[in-house]
């Protein structure tokens, strides 16, 4: 049975993250590395670089780095009405990391990630996922690829009259043909790696906010994803809660060779997990790289995000005519 190894991250911002039991089990044994990525042979030593070999090498270079990338967004266009969300987006999610998408509520980070399952078409551009063009694809070959995916919502969405156990047990009852003795066994181990087995006979009207986020997330591990997108996932936690879904996000992603695409904007709190970072606004990427990078930037905008500042590009108001002229318009309104 695998566990989870030691969680020796360091926190960018200088706080480490709280530690769970050391030992988590999960559901099977899986190879190491991200999922995925082919095997290779044990590297041989090259020959230098001549002026005959530097473009081939520089070729093979940027072969596997496109490998490495699972989901590959370019000039993303969407928009809601006459709002303009996306205009001209490009990311890169790399495999086996955790990817965070912040900005200031309302930029489109929930709508990213239905571009992205597939529950949103976009109105220019691509959004592909392990080589797949999301938008192009057929009903059935996108099911297929979404079973790959978890999803922890922002409510967490458990099914409000299934118990702990059934919640995790639906997607396993509803995409496999597997015996209810295997399916029982499967969501013990889910709920073991949250923390939560003592908990399965509990409805989700009597679980705390921080314990129902928890459920969700072992439902969302439930089928072995290969990525797992996370909406707002500290959104109402109290400090505990949040440091123990903080150490869950990165403790699974490190140990089952997940993916996963955190979008938030509870800052200090996603870049302390995170391995890379967008942060957009205004329908564009305003600023990405390591959360030491992003700490760095000095553009206003990123700066006035990134410490909570009240004044900067951000406007309290939402554009409205001048108010004297709003009181003297006639009407009802």
């Amino acid at each position: 049975m695998p566990s989870f190894g030691r969680f020796a991250r360091a926190s960018p911002l200088g706080r480490p993250p709280p530690s769970l039991s050391p030992d988590i089990p999960m559901g099977r044994q899986r190879p190491s590395g991200p999922r995925g990525a082919r095997r290779t042979k044990a590297p041989v030593a090259a020959p230098p670089l001549t002026s005959q070999t530097r473009t081939g090498a520089s070729q093979e270079g940027q072969r596997a780095s496109a490998s490495d990338i699972l989901v590959r967004i370019r000039g993303l266009r969407f928009r809601h009405g006459a709002r303009i969300v996306f205009d001209g987006v490009d990311l890169d999610i790399r495999r086996g990391s955790v990817t965070a998408v912040m900005g200031p509520s309302g930029t489109g980070k929930t709508t990213l990630l239905k571009l992205i399952s597939g529950q949103l078409r976009p109105d220019g551009g691509t959004v592909e996922v392990d080589g797949e063009p999301v938008h192009a694809l057929s009903q059935s070959a996108l099911f297929r690829l979404r079973r790959r995916m978890g999803m922890l919502f922002q409510s967490g969405a458990l099914l409000t009259d299934l118990n702990v156990f059934d919640n995790v047990a639906y997607p396993l009852r509803e995409h496999t043909d597997l015996r209810p003795a295997m399916v029982r066994k499967l969501v013990l181990l889910k709920l073991e790696a949250v923390g939560l087995r003592g908990a399965r006979d509990l409805m989700p009207s009597e679980l705390s906010g921080g314990m129902a986020r928890r459920v969700a997330l072992a439902r969302a591990i439930a089928l072995d994803p290969m990525m797992i997108l996370y909406d707002e996932p500290f959104t109402g936690q109290d400090p505990i809660s949040m440091g123990v879904l903080m150490t869950l996000i990165r403790q699974l992603n490190d140990a089952s060779g997940l993916t996963s695409i955190l979008v938030s904007h509870d800052v200090r709190e996603t870049a302390s997990i995170a391995d890379y970072i967008y942060v957009i606004a205004q329908g564009k990427v305003m600023a990405q790289g390591t959360a030491a990078a992003i700490a760095s930037e000095t553009t206003p905008w990123v700066r006035q995000f990134m410490e909570g500042l009240p004044d900067g590009p951000v406007h309290f108001h939402y554009p409205a005519p001048a108010l004297a002229q709003d009181l003297l318009t006639g009407g009802l309104g």
